[in-house]
């Protein structure tokens, strides 16, 4: 099954956002994102970081031909918003998000099956021999053989990310779009999930990734590039070992944070001097020796 439809270039980059503005009167907040310029190119692997309501899952659904812009071209997989059908643009871009609708009864192996569709409900009639051994070789892949058969309903909230990511390449993409993969896992599930990424993006290379994250501990080895936004607008991007600093994280948060990296991975902490309330002793507990 191929990544790619009519008229795409295996040379071009997977994404070019130019000048793209987006202003929403309606919500009170008119400016979104602000003259944003972002290039993917094939086989990158970007991180969108930023503080809540930065333009972080806007930048991504853009890239997933979901909305479009006020201002600025767009241009996913080599075609340009406004001038595609973004019906089968869509197709060809993966799109992960934890509140997918996804049927909770439904066992591990049918919602993978329901990616070949894009469906929430299985068209069974659509599915193949292929496409059934597809689904069960991407369980594999996203370390997930053991529980093909379980209910989704009764998965564990890791599991569930990386059912939903098998799902989303049941369609072979050449783009991967990861809005916020790791909300509310435990530390266990964070890891497998991120193992899990790490061996995807080592074993295609020729797929790239976006990821939408809070804390850069979530970040895989693999992740190549970065982008800060702070209010809509660019603070840096480019290699991850260029962006994820600490003056980068205390310019885009707007307090101290220290930023390291050990072995491949990411980690950040707050290093604001504690207030002199916090600081001083607590009173002596009435009746305890001075």
């Amino acid at each position: 099954m191929s990544g790619h439809f009519a008229g795409e270039s295996e040379s071009r980059p997977v994404i070019v956002l130019s000048g793209v503005s987006i202003r929403r009167r309606t919500t009170g907040q008119e400016i979104v994102l602000d003259s944003v310029d972002w290039t993917v190119q094939g086989g990158q692997h970007w991180a969108l970081l930023g503080p809540n309501g930065a333009g972080k899952t806007t930048m991504l659904r853009l890239a997933g031909a979901l909305i479009h812009p006020t201002t600025g071209t767009v241009d996913v997989l080599g075609h340009r918003l406004g001038r595609v059908d973004v019906r089968e643009l869509r197709a060809r871009v993966g799109f992960v998000n934890a509140a997918q609708k996804v049927p909770l009864d439904a066992a591990a192996h049918t919602v993978v099956l329901t990616g070949a569709t894009g469906t929430v409900q299985p068209l069974w009639r659509m599915y193949d021999a292929a496409a059934r051994e597809r689904a069960h070789l991407l369980l594999a892949e996203l370390d997930c053989k053991e529980f093909t058969q379980r209910a989704f309903g009764d998965c564990s909230g890791g599991q569930r990310a990386r059912i939903l990511i098998a799902r989303a390449l049941m369609s072979d993409p050449s783009l991967l779009l990861l809005d916020e993969p790791f909300n509310a896992l435990d530390l266990p599930s964070r890891e497998d999930l991120v193992d899990a990424l790490h061996r995807l993006a080592a074993g295609r290379p020729g797929l790239s990734t976006v990821t939408v994250t809070h804390h850069p501990e979530e970040l895989p080895p693999s992740t190549s590039h970065a982008y800060l936004l702070r209010e809509g607008r660019e603070l840096v991007s480019g290699p991850v070992e260029s962006v994820l600093t600490s003056e980068n994280f205390t310019a885009c948060y707007g307090r101290p944070i220290r930023v390291e990296s050990h072995d491949g991975r990411w980690y950040a902490r707050s290093t604001a001097v504690p207030s002199a309330r916090r600081r001083r002793e607590p009173p002596p507990f009435p009746g305890s020796r001075p």
